[in-house]
């Protein structure tokens, strides 16, 4: 199974967000881990190569298993660590071979275009507390066909 970390930052009220060249979608910089790697690692290792800048006071805001269906049978599965920074140290770069990188106002992960579990995930991570757990289901052409949420605060 695939494990893909990825780390929203947020400073003065916004978030650094690439958007992908393929579908023009946004995400949080963010890729796979390697052997032997822990979570935070790379999930702080792929921010610094993504945005050429170190995140700051990071954490880990979400856990989530990513199904892929077709015709109702799954094709595809990986576990998804979101983490945050509060801020970070550097500039980040504008673009890069994954995509465009920019600072965003919170507000607008409510109707910038994304995946609907991202936009779930990123939106749980800059304005809830605790972690999110959950798991997405989508299509190969990732229209979300379900998801299964909760939160730590739940769990108290």
């Amino acid at each position: 199974m695939q494990r893909i970390a990825n780390l929203l930052a947020v400073q003065d009220g916004k978030v650094l967000l690439m958007q992908k060249p393929r579908r023009g979608w946004y995400v949080a910089p963010g890729g796979k881990m390697e052997s032997g790697e822990s979570i935070i690692e790379a999930a702080i290792r792929e921010f610094q190569e993504e945005t050429s800048a170190t995140p700051k006071d990071v954490h880990l805001k979400g856990v989530f298993t990513i199904v892929i269906k077709e015709d109702g049978l799954v094709v595809d599965e990986w576990m998804l660590f979101t983490f945050v920074s509060n801020g970070i140290i550097g500039t980040p770069v504008k673009e890069n071979r994954e995509g465009k990188l920019d600072w965003h106002p919170i507000e607008s992960l409510h109707h910038l275009p994304m995946a609907e579990g991202d936009r779930d995930n990123l939106l749980f991570v800059c304005t809830k507390e605790g972690i999110q757990y959950g798991t997405f289901e989508y299509t190969k052409d990732y229209e979300l066909l379900s998801s299964t949420l909760q939160s730590s605060t739940e769990q108290q």
